[in-house]
């Protein structure tokens, strides 16, 4: 999609200086006008693209090409009885781009410009629109302008129509591949700490990661979604959610281990799969993990779905000895009526407050304030995205007790894990940490 609208950003550039120069000979400034502004278009939306801003630049590029069009077909290319108006089909191209791009980032402002270029193109195709402003046109430009606009609009469609099946079938793969990962061992999980007001780790994030053979390591904010999109989530989040029962049965036979808990990230699809309070019991059993250990982080999109039906599902859960926690608290839905009815343990500070909590008063105010609403709620506290001293003693002071972020350690193997565990047993962490202090 890049490439397509990179080049085809200069395409319309070169399409402009051409007429540009054809209307230069003939003397019609008034058109060369146009035509610079064509260009300039064009270049601007190539720039624009190539120094990162890309989704302004590809709004920014349909509007023009938009406004470019509609321009030309009434003043340039009103039809006549030798030749058709022909520079309409050039909007279906910004049309066909600007629905890539929604696939990409939906938007009510891509909708708006796919439904404008639209209208544009059905109102110029079928009414001469004849207007006092029309440019005439010697019957030997215009013929060859009618050839020349319908070979390139037409060609810039099919380029346009080539990317969007490209990506599609790119997703495509995407998703085939993602399925296989699940089932070629594809996946893996890597553990963050999370430690108390002393710094000593109580337990860890399971968190997914994914090495494909293929494309090397992948992103997670870039298969997560697609996986969403695919169906494939429930089937993923199964998988992770049988790896950390494993892992904290093995945790429960290790004297220095038993004490840990785990937290297990759970998408909206998955908790409301009609199976998703069996699947976690059969886990649970099959594994003989202890499920008081176990904590189960939702997002806060969960709160835009059924209330009762999260509250049933929820109160299933707790029943099992299961700890809910309510992760990047403070972001989206959460409001306190709903807090008040959910049946949730522990709240996650979204890492955003947490960030800006150290560099504004205003923002230290709001991070107090949530642990405070946390607490007289009766729900555990957590704040993740901690990268510094300041960051934790200044939630430390706000009533924080547990803490998660790159300061007490980053997302690491089981066995790096277990390691660091073993050396806090050991004493070795606990006397550094004093030395430190």
């Amino acid at each position: 999609m890049v490439v397509a609208y990179r080049y085809g950003s200069l395409v319309i550039a070169g399409i402009g200086m051409g007429w540009a120069v054809v209307f230069a000979a003939i003397g019609w400034w008034g058109v060369v006008a146009l035509d610079l502004a064509i260009i300039a278009s064009g270049l601007s939306i190539y720039m624009l693209i190539r120094q990162g801003h890309f989704a302004f630049g590809l709004l920014a590029a349909q509007a023009a090409l938009m406004a470019i069009a509609v321009t030309m077909g009434l003043l340039l290319d009103p039809p006549t009885a030798d030749a058709p108006r022909v520079t309409h089909i050039y909007l279906l191209v910004v049309a066909a781009l600007g629905y890539l791009n929604y696939q990409r980032e939906k938007t009510r402002a891509q909708l708006v410009l796919i439904g404008l270029c639209l209208a544009g193109f059905v109102v110029l195709a079928s009414a001469p629109l004849h207007n006092p402003y029309t440019v005439p046109m010697p019957d030997t430009v215009r013929s060859a302008g009618t050839w020349a606009n319908t070979i390139l609009a037409t060609s810039l469609l099919a380029g346009a129509i080539y990317a969007m099946q490209a990506e599609f079938s790119r997703k495509d793969k995407f998703s085939r591949d993602l399925a296989a990962a699940l089932w070629n061992d594809e996946f893996h999980l890597v553990y963050q700490p999370q430690v108390d007001l002393a710094r000593t780790t109580i337990g860890a994030e399971a968190l997914l990661r994914w090495t494909s053979p293929q494309r090397g390591p992948i992103s997670p904010a870039e298969f997560i979604p697609q996986a969403e999109k695919s169906g494939l989530m429930v089937g993923i989040g199964g998988w992770v959610l049988e790896k950390s029962c494993q892992t904290l049965a093995a945790w429960g036979k290790h004297p220095d281990f038993r004490h840990l808990t785990l937290s297990v990230n759970v998408s909206a699809s998955q908790l409301l799969h009609e199976d998703f309070e069996e699947t976690v019991r059969e886990a649970l059993v099959s594994t003989c993990a202890d499920p008081r250990r176990l904590i189960l982080e939702l997002t806060e999109s969960v709160l835009v779905t059924e209330m009762d039906l999260v509250i049933a599902k929820l109160d299933a859960l707790h029943e099992m000895g299961i700890t809910i926690s309510l992760d990047d608290f403070g972001t989206g839905y959460s409001a306190l009526s709903y807090l008040r009815r959910l049946p949730i343990q522990q709240l996650k500070i979204d890492r955003g407050f947490v960030q800006d909590a150290a560099s504004t008063s205003r923002s230290a105010s709001l991070v107090s304030n949530v642990v405070r609403i946390g607490r007289d709620l009766g729900h555990n506290v957590l704040a993740e995205g901690v990268e510094t001293m300041e960051q934790h003693s200044l939630l430390a002071r706000a009533g924080c007790t547990l803490f998660q972020g790159y300061f007490y350690g980053r997302p690491m193997t089981l066995s790096d894990f277990e390691l660091r565990i073993e050396a806090e047993a050991n004493g070795v962490i606990s006397i550094a940490r004093s030395a430190d202090a």
